[in-house]
């Protein structure tokens, strides 16, 4: 993943509903209050998912919760609501990538 800019709303609006309020937490133990976590604190790295992107724009973030553990989640926008479609924990690259942007963030500032 490289950096993109992924213009967010300035008030995030999360779209929960029975079918994907606790799919995340059965399926890979992460909760939708840590999904919504990840959006709030930096650096938080944002791309398209162009491969997931057939139906509807998609996007992949990684970022961090308030308690320091890397996700990746993917998502879309639906009807100006960030729709989570699935969280997992970062993988071994995944993590590394978002370190290293991490790192070129505290040298730029």
């Amino acid at each position: 993943m490289t950096p993109s800019v992924v213009n967010l709303p300035e008030e995030l609006v999360f779209d929960w509903d029975q079918g994907n309020l606790n799919k995340n937490r059965l399926k890979h133990n992460v909760t939708w209050e840590e999904c919504e976590e990840i959006f709030y604190n930096e650096p938080l790295l944002v791309n398209p998912d162009i491969k997931h992107s057939q139906q509807e724009v998609r996007y992949k973030v990684l970022g961090q919760t308030n308690l320091g553990r890397g996700l990746l989640l993917a998502f879309t926008f639906r009807n100006d609501k960030i729709r989570v479609i699935s969280a997992r924990d970062q993988s071994r690259k995944e993590t590394n990538v978002y370190q290293q942007l991490s790192i070129a963030k505290i040298h730029q500032e």
